[in-house]
């Protein structure tokens, strides 16, 4: 993916402790057999959360030891943070760990342990909620950062209209890879989604379950699929939100993107321009697209504010690629460039999406560990040019600033392996979420995730844009997920190739020529919150 999920929580409410039923899981550990060959997993060390958004959710905080190398058991070791939100039914009523997974890869998740009060109907309630940090990521030890500043500002254009600016992109691209070989050293092999999945399974050791439930958004539905195929037998129940098409990954799953992301910024120009009142950006698409298309040449010599280029522009821009919430926000700040030459809106978008902090990279580093490492990508540039340039020609937004987000993969330090193929053909009953413009993970691949799933069921948001839009508030679609996981019941699979159950799309926001100063419903906030694309 272009972007990266990434876990935030800002929640503060009250916190008690749960060392009983802590307890209780550490002796349900002792009693759950490990995989033939596998090393040891011990029990998790839970404790107070130091985060103080997670204490005030009553979580419990820990890591989990697991090998760098799943080959060598005995070697080297790395930890993954882990905090989880306890059920709050009688243990009678109680159905065990949901593990979470935000995406990415390289999306932070430990914070996402505290999802399941989002969950409609209290559904939630009867699980504990396993959020984690995947290896290298956020509080996990050790943690990837490669170059916290090559995110800065005024960087070339994405485009490369010249030999100059082609050559500058490949020097920044090997110079990343360069200093990701050297700070990952030999975490660097051990980055791949298989290597998460054994994670993750390592986990359900440590927690004493005989199965897990998982709730995957974006690349985090890879992890579901690739952990389904490996382990069918240890898979309860999973949601899977923005599916990732296994039968594409990584580079030609770049390319679908491309193309997806350019149908939707189309969307959002329609959707400014129906707004024309309010920020007199054009009456038409076309004329939005055009105003667009001439800023973008005037940042080219003149940055806003000295620091927002062509790329930084398109990189604000893509947020309305990804989701509805922001749409507002965008189309104010660039009003107010616009007309007014004031670009702080602008820089603040971009510095939100864009940290510039010490190891702000992270995520990026990861993303790149994971994909580039996963499968072999294409070495001749000959290959990159040839296919990008064509899909340019169809889809100029996004696609070269795609290109050059994965270009560190052509040179790349560690060696790449086989994709495994995914099948789920063993695999109970599972719940699939997609609206059908969904361009980070396009309508497609969860079209396919479905077909190799025979016992899964999908849910669209029929026309919507939006990615990974579960529990934000779709009646529809929420408690379709509510259902599922109290119950275990889905509607009922249809015919063909096609989505099972139609709703609503998430709903455009209405237009404002001014931030808005009421708070939003607290759930609503706090699923906004869990899901900020940087």
């Amino acid at each position: 993916m272009r972007k990266l999920l990434a876990a935030a929580t800002t929640i503060a409410l009250a916190a008690t402790g749960l060392a009983a039923s802590g307890a209780r899981a550490d002796e349900r550990s002792a009693r759950v057999g490990y995989s033939r060959g596998a090393p040891a997993i011990k029990p998790i060390k839970w404790t107070a959360c130091a985060d103080a958004t997670l204490s005030a959710r009553r979580a419990q905080c820990g890591f989990l030891t697991v090998p760098m190398d799943y080959k060598k058991p005995g070697g080297a070791t790395v930890q993954i943070a882990v905090s989880r939100v306890k059920h709050t039914v009688p243990d009678s009523k109680y159905q065990g760990v949901v593990l979470v997974n935000p995406g990415g890869p390289g999306g932070k998740g430990r914070g996402l342990s505290i999802l399941g009060s989002l969950v409609p109907k209290k559904a939630g309630e009867a699980y504990d909620w396993i959020g984690f940090d995947p290896r290298g990521v956020g509080e996990s030890k050790p943690s990837l950062s490669c170059d916290s500043d090559y995110a800065g500002y005024d960087r070339p254009p994405y485009v490369p209209t010249s030999a100059q600016i082609e050559r500058q992109w490949l020097q920044r691209a090997e110079q990343y890879a360069k200093d990701c070989a050297k700070a990952g050293g030999r975490l660097l092999d051990h980055l791949k989604t298989l290597d998460t999945v054994r994670d993750m399974d390592s986990l359900r050791q440590a927690l004493g379950e005989r199965q897990i439930n998982y709730y995957g958004f974006s690349y985090g539905t890879y992890l579901g699929q690739v952990y389904a195929t490996r382990y069918p037998d240890r898979v309860r129940r999973m949601v899977l939100d923005g599916n990732v098409n296994p039968a594409r990954v990584w580079y030609d799953s770049n390319l679908d993107q491309d193309l997806a992301f350019d149908k939707n910024i189309k969307v959002y120009f329609a959707w400014v321009a129906k707004n024309n009142k309010t920020y007199k950006l054009g009456r038409t698409a076309g004329e939005v697209q055009k105003l667009f298309d001439v800023e973008q040449r005037k940042l080219t010599a003149k940055p806003a504010g000295g620091v927002i280029g062509p790329s930084e522009l398109t990189d604000v821009f893509l947020q309305a690629g990804y989701y509805v919430f922001g749409w507002a926000e965008i189309a104010r700040s660039f009003s107010a460039w616009v007309h007014k030459r004031d670009a702080s809106g602008l820089r603040k978008l971009y510095d939100d999406n864009n940290p510039q902090t010490e190891g702000g990279d992270n995520g990026y580093a990861i993303y790149l560990a994971t994909q580039c490492t996963d499968v072999a990508w294409p070495q001749s540039w000959t290959k990159w040019t040839s296919d990008n340039w064509e899909v340019h020609r169809k889809a100029p937004f996004e696609t070269w600033g795609n290109a050059w987000y994965n270009a560190p993969c052509r040179s790349w330090a560690a060696k790449p392996g086989i994709p495994v193929t995914v099948s789920g053909e063993s695999v109970p009953p599972i719940l699939l979420v997609s609206e059908t413009m969904d361009a980070a993970t396009p309508f497609s691949g969860s079209l396919e995730v479905r077909k190799r799933f025979p016992r899964s069921v999908l849910i669209e948001g029929v026309g919507g844009t939006t990615h990974s839009g579960s529990l934000f508030g779709n009646k529809c679609v929420d408690e379709t997920i509510a259902d599922y996981l109290a119950t275990g019941v889905l509607p009922q699979r249809v015919r063909g190739e096609r989505s099972d159950k139609r709703c609503k799309p998430i709903q455009p926001p209405e237009p404002s020529a001014v931030a808005p100063s009421a708070k939003r419903a607290p759930a609503y906030a706090e699923r906004l919150e869990l899901t900020r694309e940087r």
